[in-house]
């Protein structure tokens, strides 16, 4: 490439005018295979310039965007650094090798009996408008896609300069890390989850309830006790690998599979791989005559991911054989460590690489496993497993920070434990708001743990809350046509499904304090409720910044007025808002009851779903619901797929009609195809009266004396006309809850 500039022992890639690679070699050897991160360093030409000895430097490069000084040696701080031409920091833009700068964050292996915060890895994304990712330790992927030891440097890493162009630096990373695939259409309607000791019955009748109950379960996901856990001679050793059914519990294990299928069920089986195949598995003639094994003295296959020999029978004569029973993908729980030498892969590594590529092979390139993540290019092995979160309140909470952070190392379809997995208490109003969370988050699996007590299932709380779950549950399957548009997009585009709100906002400080507000899809903007009720108004309670524009709510259809500088003369006077402004942005504390979170879109999104949400999800709908929140024009492209065929719908919205153009190349779109219009917010009553109505609706319920709620609601008839009044009042109010909730209907009133 046109774009290397190499000398005695190092060598620069200008990748793009904003990604430089940088390699430093004591024997002038550098790597241009493939590694574990990067994939594709050809972006083309690129503009830049450089310079030989001056001013005391050996080398420099200069884009339009960065200006590298390499003095010369191995590289350190003392001799080489990079000046970036943003302004996004309050001294020198200027980085020394080796040296941190300010993150905002990339996400962690795992979860694991976390209980709140905890530390994240490093992503691409930085305020200060810089990044490096170290790639020297990375394997080579061969041309068969084996792994193979590099040639060692003592330097190898990428520098990004994409100041806070967040969007532009992703594409890029995915450039040169390899693409999102394509998630297939079920993955993202419901999962039911426990680690439990299901009987076969058992399992089956559930699915059956489910059903009955009008709850959509796309797939079922059998925890470790599907295999023998005990039951087997104790020489072997721990039974927390196992291959071979448990017939105590599932004694038709065939039978099993067909009647989940039968049901339109795809089925994951749990594993944790680290024991190999031992003499007792029903797979072990297979495996030892392939690896040639003594089977006189038990002889096992011990789990070696880089063993070729043992790889080719842990899939031929293993999981392949159950795949073909009705197996339809794994979900890999590697917990035993890392590899114990640096010439050894990480096992997780090798697990996560070689399965997909054996299920998207099988699969004609519509792969998926559920894993953990192993470090940056985890994105190309969709889906992750985040680990056994508690159930607290404060594991909830930090839930979507985490997802939406996740973005900035490229992995957007991370699978939480929804609900939580061990320890806490029983709490209908957690369980709702983690699923709440789970139906707006990029995989919602239902899980818990074996205590008898801590099953999510709806008809395990009180009747309201299991009416809100059950809703809650049909409503992602209805998403199921937005979900999918946007699965493409990320494939395509480059687009996760969720966003920090800093990506669409960089220059905002309120997109970076409002760590668990997020984009979902290009239509809607997320605040999940992670609080618990407040006692007095029986509402859940969240901060939410408002971007300019107007956003409405898609549960109560009000409309939010979202403020810019220009429109600081439009707000009623910040003394007496205290904190629901900001720098001339809008923040409101919003209530909301427990069968409702806060999901905005802003006025003229369009979002397409099924009406039919027990419909099988690989099966295109016949019909699509296209919802729109707010009469303005506006147009939406809903995207389709079936395996690796695609098709387009643009819809269009012009006065409050709707228009379709659809390109379907290959002919997966139904024949009869229709779409209804229904539209939300175009109001024959004023948002005032309706404003009024649900303050009315959330004092009933209040917990507080008939005689404040009397006063609150003569104030708030006069508030229509002069809410600044009404504001004033609130400001005397003791109680927080009861002021927030007064502060948000006079907000409404603007």
């Amino acid at each position: 490439m046109s774009n290397i500039v190499q000398g005695e022992n190092y060598r620069f890639t200008i990748i793009t005018d904003k990604l430089i690679r940088m390699e430093y070699s004591k024997d002038n050897h550098f790597e241009d295979r493939k590694t574990q991160f990067a994939q594709n360093r050809d972006f083309g030409e690129v503009n830049y310039q450089t310079f030989d000895n001056r001013n005391g430097q050996l080398l420099e490069i200069e884009t339009d965007y960065l200006h590298l000084y390499y003095a010369g040696g191995e590289f350190d701080a003392s001799n080489l650094f990079i000046d970036v031409k943003y302004q996004y920091t309050l001294h020198d833009a200027k980085w020394y090798y080796g040296e941190p700068v300010h993150n905002l964050g990339g996400t962690a292996k795992t979860l694991d009996l976390t209980d709140g915060r905890m530390p994240l890895q490093d992503g691409i994304m930085s305020d200060w408008g810089f990044s490096f990712i170290d790639d020297v330790d990375s394997f080579v992927i061969d041309i068969n896609n084996d792994f193979v030891l590099r040639h060692q440097q003592e330097a190898d890493g990428y520098f990004f300069a994409y100041g806070r162009d967040y969007k532009t630096a992703l594409q890029d990373f995915y450039h040169l890390s390899g693409k999102t695939p394509i998630l297939p259409r079920y993955a993202l309607s419901n999962w039911w989850s426990r680690y439990y000791k299901y009987s076969q019955q058992e399992y089956i009748e559930l699915m059956d309830k489910f059903e009955d109950n009008h709850i959509p379960i796309a797939v079922s996901v059998i925890d470790m006790d599907w295999h023998r856990y005990d039951d087997f001679p104790k020489r072997f050793g721990s039974g927390w690998t196992g291959y071979s059914w448990n017939k105590k519990l599932f004694p038709n294990p065939q039978q099993f599979l067909k009647a989940l299928k039968s049901r339109g069920k795809k089925i994951t089986l749990n594993l944790h791989p680290a024991g190999g195949i031992r003499a007792f598995e029903d797979a072990y003639p297979a495996v030892a005559k392939r690896l040639n094994l003594d089977t006189t003295k038990e002889e096992p296959a011990v789990f070696d991911f880089d063993n070729s020999q043992f790889r080719e029978s842990y899939f031929k004569d293993v999981h392949n054989p159950m795949e073909d029973e009705g197996v339809d993908f794994w979900w890999i729980d590697w917990q035993q460590g890392t590899s114990r030498a640096k010439n050894k892969v990480e096992p997780l590594w090798s697990l996560n690489h070689y399965h997909y590529l054996n299920h998207a092979n099988r699969h004609d390139g519509d792969g998926i496993i559920l894993s953990r993540y192993a470090g940056p290019g985890s994105h190309r092995y969709p889906i992750g497993f985040s680990g056994d979160t508690f159930i607290t309140w404060s594991a909830l909470k930090f839930q979507p920070e985490f997802t939406s952070t996740a973005s900035n190392i490229g992995y957007t379809w991370w699978s939480h434990d929804i609900g939580g997995h061990m320890k806490g208490a029983y709490d209908p109003v957690l369980s709702l708001r983690w699923l709440q969370l789970g139906v707006f988050s990029p995989i919602n699996r239902l899980h818990s743990s074996d205590n008898p007590f801590s099953g999510k299932e709806p008809w395990r709380y009180p009747l309201n809350v299991q009416t809100y779950m059950t809703e809650f549950l049909q409503l992602r399957a209805k998403l199921l046509p937005y979900l999918d548009s946007a699965n493409i997009l990320t494939h395509t585009e480059g687009k996760p499904l969720v966003e920090p709100l800093y990506y669409e906002h960089p220059n905002n400080e309120e997109a970076y304090t409002f760590k668990n507000q997020y984009y979902f899809g290009s239509e809607l903007m997320v605040a999940p409720i992670t609080d618990p009720q407040d006692a007095d108004t029986q509402l859940g309670f969240v901060d939410v910044w408002l971007p300019e524009g107007e956003w409405m709510d898609i549960f109560t259809e009000m409309v939010y007025q979202g403020n810019s500088h220009a429109d600081e003369e439009k707000l009623l006077p910040s003394t007496i808002m205290e904190g629901q402004f900001i720098n001339g942005e809008a923040q409101v504390r919003v209530g909301r009851p427990i069968n409702q979170m806060p999901v905005f879109a802003k006025l003229g999104a369009i979002v397409p779903m099924t009406p039919d949400y027990m419909a099988n999800p690989e099966t295109l709908p016949e019909t699509i619901d296209v919802h729109v929140y707010g009469n303005k024009k506006n147009s939406y492209t809903l995207f389709e797929h079936q395996g690796q065929k695609i098709a387009s719908i643009v819809l269009n919205i012009t006065n409050g009609e709707l228009t379709t153009t659809k390109k379907d190349p290959e002919g997966i779109l139904p024949s009869k195809r229709s779409y209804n219009l229904i539209k939300h917010g175009f109001h024959t009553e004023s948002q005032k009266d309706r404003a009024l109505n649900d303050l009315v609706n959330k004092l009933q319920f209040a917990q507080i004396s008939y005689e404040i709620k009397r006063e609150v609601l003569k104030k708030a008839e006069k508030a229509v006309e002069n809410p600044i009044k009404m504001a004033e009042f609130a400001q005397t109010l003791q109680n927080k809850s009861l002021q927030a909730m007064i502060l948000e209907f006079v907000y409404l009133l603007q």
